[in-house]
């Protein structure tokens, strides 16, 4: 008996759902449980086949149990080491040799000296920075955000340099990224499972947050086989399992402008019914096929194709 696991924190509608479905679909070969810890011995296996992670980004604690286990052979969704060393910036950079389109965008370092720093840890930082060549690439209105993180916290929208310093000046130590702010048309929200499924979902993110799956777009077709072509590319180089990638649609040409979501909302209350539908259904699919697939011993983590292959000549037909 294959068994999966589903590790989480506040949501009330996603687990149990998905839960249910692997039990239904299962067919007494694959089970689902919402998953238990009493202890994590170093080196020991969980007993789960295929763990879901949706909250190991806030708990420090289950970060380490998850990458441990998956030392035992465990598919950990998404994968735990690779999840700990992405990040925003990099997601952009890579978007830029894969043939993605995302916004003009630049890494600034922390206004504050990071603790146990101080003015000789930055002798290779050109002070001041070349503020001038910076805000003329981005332009103004930017947004500041930073380059790890989520949820909207700690973001700004720009309206000019005057604005930007305040803003710097209130970051602390957090690394920050400045980028180009893209006023669109059209405004998209996908669900990519599996690095293979996609689910394309009209967005308005300057609407309440009840209304924006609400959006009455009309995309064309090559509007969205384009959008499609670019969530799975993403997500292929970077390996993600389960991931959300928003585009903003200016000029008839998709823009990717967040793309590191590996524990993306899926609430009914906040998808609506169809897109919760969807996802539940895929990431059930997703966990049965990879608990049947398991094998004991050997690494089952999803790997991307750009720490398999780097930027150039990677085959995405070889995503598992």
């Amino acid at each position: 008996m294959k068994k999966i696991g589903i590790l989480f924190g506040q949501e009330n509608t996603f687990p149990p759902a998905f839960v249910e479905r692997v039990n239904a679909q299962g067919g007494g070969e694959v089970t689902a449980e919402f998953v238990h810890l009493d202890k994590v011995l170093q080196g020991e296996a969980s007993g789960y086949d295929v763990i879901i992670d949706r909250i190991s980004q806030d708990v420090p604690f289950y970060r380490g149990f998850l990458k441990n286990t998956a030392l035992g052979g465990t598919a950990v969704i998404n994968n735990p080491f690779w999840w700990s060393a992405d990040e925003k910036f990099f997601n952009n950079a890579l978007a830029t040799k894969i043939g993605v389109a995302v916004p003009r965008t630049v890494l600034l370092p922390s206004h504050d000296h990071p603790t146990d720093t101080g003015a000789n840890s930055f002798r290779n930082l050109a002070y001041p920075l070349d503020w001038d060549s910076i805000f003329n690439y981005i332009g103004f209105p930017a947004y500041f955000k930073p380059f790890a993180g989520g949820g909207w916290k700690n973001v700004y929208k720009l309206t000019d340099a005057g604005a930007f310093y305040q803003a710097y000046g209130e970051t602390g130590q957090l690394v920050m990224m400045l980028q180009e702010e893209v006023l669109f048309d059209q405004y998209y929200r996908c669900y990519c499972i599996d690095g293979r499924h996609v689910r394309i979902m009209p967005y308005e993110p300057r609407q309440p947050h009840h209304l924006r799956y609400q959006a009455n777009f009309s995309p064309s077709a090559e509007l969205l086989a384009r959008i499609e072509r670019d969530c799975l590319t993403l997500n292929q180089y970077l390996g993600y399992d389960f991931n959300t990638v928003e585009f903003a649609v200016r000029d008839g040409v998709p823009i990717a402008i967040d793309f590191c979501n590996p524990a993306p909302d899926a609430e009914a209350t906040s998808v609506g019914p169809e897109n919760f539908e969807w996802v539940v259904e895929a990431a059930a699919t997703m966990a049965i096929r990879k608990a049947k697939a398991h094998q004991p011993g050997r690494n089952n983590l999803t790997w991307g194709l750009f720490v398999q292959s780097g930027c150039a000549h990677a085959d995405v037909s070889t995503f598992r």
